[in-house]
């Protein structure tokens, strides 16, 4: 059984996340917690008997958010008649990435889905706070973030981005690995670079790595950095036409420009293509 964290703010990117999450473990016995939490503005809490007013504030965030989650419950309910896969909603206040590392042992949580932004993200942001906020703090299971207008149809191909810079314990690619398999999916390992001399670190992990796909259909392929790591990741797993890419946390040239929040803003990068963050080495 797995079991799986679903985010919503009640926006078309919290649904596309969903849909994308319960088409990708289509086959795979499957508990979906969808997951809503809320806190008030603190000038909604303060003033004249503030506690007072911090409970009916409370109270009426509670009553939208059950409310809107009992609709998604009954839209799947209606719609999605995957006899492996049950849905638990929950509603709960206070921040959301507390929330999350509160849930993880409590419910043996394998992946998260959220969309790359929510209901006040603007046109040119590519990637909302909150996103920003669970990949940069939650490091210990993986994460599948889903961009706005993706329509997942099938896991064809992923592209693995990697400098061979560091050892892949079994565990950390274990999520993918299953993947992989449920799919068929061919593995597109991807050496962006300055150059392509590797050392002999660099070449023990590459056979790890190759190791560690063995019985898939993997290929390797490289490409010189004219850019910056993060685009060059971007152009090939398009042209690849690949249908997800996987990073680590270890990934911190493609993290540090991802997830700082002027070059979010500046749209330095965007992809149609979902991402999926496996969890820290050490995680």
């Amino acid at each position: 059984m797995k079991n799986v964290l679903l985010l919503t703010d009640f926006s078309k990117d919290a649904w596309n996340a969903i849909f994308m999450a319960v088409k990708l473990y289509a086959d795979m016995e499957c508990k979906f917690y969808v997951l809503h939490t809320y806190e008030p503005k603190q000038e909604n809490i303060t003033g004249f008997k503030s506690s007072t007013r911090a409970g009916v504030v409370y109270q009426s965030l509670s009553e939208a958010s059950v409310g809107q989650l009992g609709e998604i419950m009954e839209y799947l309910e209606k719609n999605h008649k995957n006899p492996k896969h049950s849905f638990e909603k929950l509603s709960i206040a206070g921040g959301l990435v507390e929330t999350i590392k509160d849930l993880l042992p409590r419910y043996d949580l394998d992946t998260i889905f959220m969309g790359t932004k929510g209901s006040t993200g603007a046109k040119e942001i590519f990637m909302g706070s909150n996103a920003v906020k669970v990949i940069k703090h939650i490091k210990n299971c993986a994460i599948v973030v889903v961009p706005e207008s993706y329509d997942f149809q099938r896991l064809g191909s992923l592209v693995f981005p990697t400098e061979y810079a560091h050892f892949f314990p079994k565990n950390v690619l274990k999520p993918l690995l299953k993947l992989i398999k449920l799919w068929n999916s061919e593995v597109k390992i991807f050496h962006v670079a300055q150059t392509f001399s590797l050392l002999d670190i660099q070449k023990a992990n590459k056979e790890i790595l190759k190791k560690r796909f063995e019985g898939h259909t993997t290929s390797f392929h490289r490409v010189i950095i004219k850019t910056t790591v993060a685009e060059a990741i971007r152009q090939f797993a398009e042209e690849e036409k690949a249908d997800l890419i996987v990073l680590t946390n270890y990934s911190h040239d493609f993290f540090d420009g991802l997830t700082q929040e002027p070059v979010v803003k500046k749209v330095t990068f965007r992809t149609e293509i979902p991402l999926m963050v496996l969890p820290d080495f050490e995680g």
